[in-house]
């Protein structure tokens, strides 16, 4: 069939695009580690663009509801925006098994079968080939560094960590990241990373080459940054560490260096916030103290000594100025390679609004997220080895102190209010989605409750 008569179908699938995929993405969406409504239903799926990349790669944004709740006049839906790349095959292709999505059973596309064409090498070479010479195709524009040229050919494969996105190793030279749940604005991870290379901070790879969409909503979609090959994660190198029988305590202490240059710089990089408000930061976290209590039930003989780290941050010293932050920061989100550590993945919490995201908070929250994840890696090996998470914590915190010139240990406070709120989020997460995994927060929350150290 020539290239013209495989192109007719698409063409009318541009006008009615549901018919013929609508059926094959309700059943596939809510089996994606990314879909945030994996206990819902799709009630409602919608296109809300489509753009043709090559004769068998379609880029799609996708809007997918989940009940039939009311909206005002002239609101947006209620629902998820995701981001789809489809690849379109006449024949099945056995070595795209995995991603598979359907074959088309009615409509433009009948007898065609869909892929994810993040797993199809030939759709990967044409994103990669968009990202290296910029320009526009319909809604979405392409652009990049022209002072970091990208080379041609590389050869893609798909990392299969990912959890809230989607990312493309290119030649082990660069790493492009998929959004897949799209909100509109500037996506942090580009935002801050190129933020904080132009103040000469070198603990983040730098934006090369990006994409968003313009229509029907201004936000980023993806972005390409130099891969750190034979780098690892600190999640991984401290539980080698742990299993090796190790020490850590040097890592931890380049680490917590690490993290208050960063914050330096994104301090030096984004404008200073407002003084910051203990008392409505105390009463944020007792609300969600209160709502977590409400959902699991283990929690609730811990919630009066809980909410006096909360009572005592109202009344602490304001500490260090709200600032931007990471956000989420724990060992998966950092990397070493070589004798350096470099932070990833700013985004921060894909499920939370991007206002709230890119908001000022104290960075003694990052401090926090790194503590308890020191605690989390200690107890993957029983058995648990609390004085190897103890001297993680301690060297983390003397790292940060070296640098930033204010120590976390000093903030008694802060960092204990800071943490019991990570430890809650903790309860409420592994309580919804890995059970087996709630003794490790609530091993915490019964130390902060009782000792609140």
């Amino acid at each position: 069939m020539t290239k013209t008569a495989f192109l007719h179908p698409r063409s009318a699938l541009l006008a009615e695009p549901l018919e013929s995929l609508g059926g094959l993405l309700r059943e596939w969406l809510p089996r994606q580690r990314w879909f945030a409504g994996k206990d819902r239903p799709v009630t409602d799926l919608g296109v809300l663009s489509m753009t043709e990349l090559s004769p068998d790669c379609l880029h799609l944004l996708v809007h997918a509801a989940h009940g039939t709740v009311p909206v005002p006049d002239g609101a947006p839906p209620a629902g998820d925006c995701y981001q789809l790349l489809l690849a379109v095959r006449r024949h099945p292709a056995p070595r795209l098994g995995r991603a598979m999505i359907g074959r088309v059973q009615e409509g433009p596309l009948t007898g065609l079968t869909v892929y994810d064409a993040l797993y199809d090498p030939r759709s990967a070479h044409v994103l990669l080939d968009r990202l290296r010479c910029p320009g526009a195709a319909g809604p979405l524009r392409f652009e990049c560094d022209p002072a970091q040229p990208v080379p041609a050919g590389l050869a893609p494969r798909l990392l299969d960590a990912e959890q809230s996105n989607s990312s493309l190793v290119y030649g082990d030279a660069y790493i492009l990241k998929v959004f897949r749940r799209i909100q509109p604005g500037v996506n942090p991870d580009l935002e801050v990373p190129g933020a904080l290379v132009r103040q000469g901070c070198r603990r983040v790879p730098a934006p090369v080459a990006w994409y968003r969409t313009t229509h029907p909503l201004q936000a980023t979609l993806g972005v390409l940054q130099p891969f750190l090959p034979g780098a690892s994660d600190g999640w991984t190198l401290a539980l080698h560490a742990l299993a090796a029988g190790d020490d850590f305590t040097a890592e931890a202490h380049e680490l917590g260096r690490a993290t208050a240059e960063v914050h330096l710089a994104l301090a030096s990089a984004f404008p200073p916030a407002a003084p910051g408000e203990n008392g409505r930061t105390a009463a944020a976290m007792t609300e969600r103290l209160n709502v977590a209590a409400h959902c699991v039930p283990a929690l609730r003989p811990y919630v009066p000594g809980l909410r006096t780290a909360f009572a005592a941050l109202a009344t602490c010293d304001a500490g260090p100025p709200a600032q931007r932050i990471h956000g989420d920061l724990h060992l998966g989100q950092v990397l070493r390679a070589g004798r350096e550590w470099f932070v990833i993945d700013f985004e921060g919490e894909p499920s939370r609004p991007l206002a709230e995201r890119v908001s000022p908070h104290s960075p003694v929250r990052d401090i926090a997220g790194m503590l308890r994840s020191f605690d989390y890696a200690a107890r993957q090996r029983r058995p648990w080895r609390p004085q190897w998470a103890r001297r993680c914590r301690e060297a983390y915190c003397a790292g940060y102190a070296a640098h930033a010139g204010w120590d976390p240990r000093k903030k008694h406070g802060l960092l204990r209010a800071y943490e019991t709120d990570r430890a809650v989020y903790e309860v409420l997460y592994e309580a919804r989605h890995r059970p087996d995994w709630l003794p490790v927060p609530m091993a915490a929350i019964e130390r902060l409750a009782v000792r609140g150290d």
